[in-house]
């Protein structure tokens, strides 16, 4: 009986156990970190009244008769729970979401971890746990921002209100595109010389800048023309030296008035019709004048007909279809058809002395920038342009690969002579700028200027600085691109391989070299004929002297410096650390943990790395406890309570009766 009232004792006690875990985790529902605790009952003593019996040949076999003496507390766990994240927009609150330690210390080299996050700097600027002054302990970056692969664990102090020093610009980085189909190259005229060229208009497709010096030889296209020598009757039987314009084709003996008209460029023959007897030498070449192709003049008493388009004889002609006619015998009178009579031909006659242009318009271009393969000079042979009317050459065309338009007087073009022509073209240009810094923090404003080469997708470049800054070497260069577009090379002229600069104001020489990308890439500057330019300088990596006015935190625990000046740099990085058995660890309260014999040694590391946890800045862990879990569980150690409270008082009634057998 005796063994019941122990065991309902053993419940009662390990129940309140149960119930002061409970309340602890209650207690700590609003506790940053906290890590709630579980406890696990397991059976005690166990008292054997009868061991177990083997089976034989004859029976089978007995178990084991034994009595419980009660319970007994086995563990109370920490849970480990990840708890929910709070945002408070303090940086240097920090939350660990994953696995994983803040690790803590002081200058004794004792170590703590801690879940909480609610950190802050002292008045030294070291980030420490205000609620215990304890250091939380990381690595220090070097003065590029480096961690030290070598640094070692400890704690953490920013340099608040410090200068950093200024850095002079190394490298500027090139982007982005350079239009390979853009021109504003507007052509002008410069000196007409003796080409006969009047205007100038439009922007060479090249896009090129310079003087196109033009020398033009050989001569223009020539008219092909007749002139007539009449035999026409002068009234007494003698011929008629000179035609008049009121002369009758009667009193020049004309009998035969069909038939008479031109061929003309080979084409159907087209007849003069409507003469007769009475028709005059000037209803005759307003007659013939009709004739589409052809001008009949009355030049000192002869007839002339010339062909109106200017050309080859064998191009552009004309032909008489008139017949034959003949001369009275003795002085008699003359007659005959019109063609006979007036242009004194035996048969049909037809046009001499027509000749094609022999112009040839020799382009001697020479840029006005450009450097090594693209200083020129280059020689081209311009196109010429016809009158379609006249057959005359008007104009050239094929300047800067086309788009230019070049016209000649009312005269046609002209042979130069020793005057070329001489017409000048705009370069097609692009800048872009930015501010670098010398080595005493000083800006200066640096330009560098593209323009289109007349080596095939090549622009030449010229670097230049809006103050009395002098560039020593490495001030021009090119850069070429590959038929897709991407960069072929990037080079600077003279050997050098960077712009040296002398600020002229006590700061050391600059030495400034620009990356435009990976040859064969498109990472830099590309060359694509997109329509507008974009290619910029993206970034350079000097700046002035700057003073620590905030920090930033990211998820390795990297802690930004951002200075004054805009530099972003890594000054130093939180640690965090983990355990092979995180339940093995010990509470020292204050909500920090210690190792024990069973959680293992701390493996410090990296968060997101060496560490599986990440860091969260501008948050707190919550507490992970469950509310709705921690009152069920206080339910049933109340229960458990009460029925071990039970068990006790039906024991003693028990014991009671037992007592009054003997009354």
């Amino acid at each position: 009986m005796m063994a019941s009232l122990y065991a309902g004792v053993s419940g009662l006690k390990n129940h309140q156990v149960k119930m002061n875990v409970i309340g602890d985790n209650i207690a700590n529902v609003n506790t940053i970190g906290y890590k709630p605790g579980r406890v696990n009952f397991q059976e005690a003593l166990v008292q054997s009244f009868k061991g177990a019996g083997r089976p034989n040949a004859v029976t089978g076999g007995t178990n084991p008769v034994q009595l419980g003496l009660g319970m007994q507390v086995g563990t109370v766990d920490n849970l480990f729970l990840q708890g929910g994240l709070e945002t408070t927009g303090q940086i240097t609150d920090m939350a660990i979401q994953g696995s994983g330690f803040f690790v803590l210390g002081d200058n004794n080299n004792n170590r703590f971890y801690t879940r909480a996050g609610a950190f802050g700097f002292d008045a030294d600027s070291n980030l420490v746990d205000p609620a215990t002054g304890l250091f939380v302990m990381g690595k220090m970056a070097d003065e590029t921002g480096n961690i030290p692969s070598l640094a070692t664990t400890g704690r953490i102090q920013l340099p608040f209100g410090q200068q950093d020093p200024a850095r002079a610009t190394a490298n500027l980085k090139l982007a982005n595109n350079l239009d390979n189909s853009a021109t504003d190259s507007l052509a002008s005229l410069t000196d007409a010389g003796g080409s006969g060229v009047v205007s100038v208009s439009g922007t060479a497709i090249d896009g090129i800048g310079g003087t196109h010096s033009i020398s033009i030889t050989g001569a223009q296209a020539v008219n092909a023309t007749y002139t007539g020598a009449n035999v026409g009757n002068d009234g007494s039987g003698g011929l008629v030296g000179n035609l008049g314009l009121t002369m009758t084709l009667g009193s020049l003996g004309v009998t035969d008035f069909t038939n008479f008209g031109f061929s003309v460029d080979g084409g159907t023959p087209q007849i003069v019709s409507g003469l007769n007897a009475s028709s005059t030498i000037s209803d005759v070449i307003n007659a013939a004048n009709q004739i589409a192709g052809i001008k009949v003049d009355l030049v000192g008493g002869q007839l002339v007909v010339t062909r109106t388009k200017a050309g080859a004889n064998a191009d552009y002609n004309f032909t008489s279809t008139a017949g034959t006619y003949t001369v009275g015998a003795g002085g008699g009178a003359v007659t005959g058809n019109i063609a006979g009579v007036l242009f004194g031909v035996n048969g049909t006659f037809a046009s001499a002395g027509g000749a094609a242009s022999t112009y040839v318009a020799t382009d001697t271009f020479s840029p006005d920038r450009g450097y090594g393969a693209a200083t020129g000079p280059v020689t081209s042979t311009l196109d010429l342009v016809y009158d379609q009317v006249t057959g005359k050459v008007v104009g050239l065309s094929g300047l800067g690969s086309g788009g230019v338009k070049v016209e000649a007087g009312t005269g046609g073009l002209t042979a130069t002579g020793a005057n070329p022509l001489v017409i000048e073209t705009d370069p097609t240009l692009h800048s872009t700028s930015i501010n670098v810094f010398d080595s005493l923090g000083g800006k200066h404003t640096l330009s560098i200027e593209f323009f289109k080469s007349i080596v095939q997708n090549r622009w030449e470049w010229r670097v230049s600085t809006l103050g009395n800054e002098g560039i020593t070497a490495g001030q021009t260069g090119y850069v070429s691109f590959n038929a897709d577009g991407s960069l072929n090379t990037f080079e600077y002229f003279g050997g050098a391989n960077s712009v040296s600069i002398s600020p002229n104001n006590g700061a050391e020489n600059m030495n400034v070299a620009f990356t435009a990308g990976t040859p064969g890439g498109f990472d830099g500057l590309t060359g694509f004929a997109s329509g507008s330019h974009t290619a910029n300088i993206i970034g350079q990596d000097g700046y002035g002297l700057g003073i620590l006015q905030k920090v930033a935190i990211d998820q390795s625990g990297n802690i930004s410096g951002i200075f004054s000046n805009g530099v972003t740099r890594v000054l130093a990085q939180i640690m965090l650390a983990d355990f092979t058995n995180q339940a093995g660890l010990r509470k020292v309260g204050r909500s920090l943990y210690a190792p024990s014999a069973n959680s293992g040694e701390a493996v410090e590391g990296v968060a997101g790395q060496t560490i599986s946890g990440d860091i969260t800045s501008g948050a707190l862990e919550s507490s992970a406890v469950d509310i709705a879990q921690e009152f069920t569980g206080m339910i049933t150690a109340q229960r458990g309570f009460q029925a071990n409270a039970r068990i006790i008082t039906t024991s003693d009634n028990m014991l009671d009766e037992l007592v009054n057998l003997k009354r």
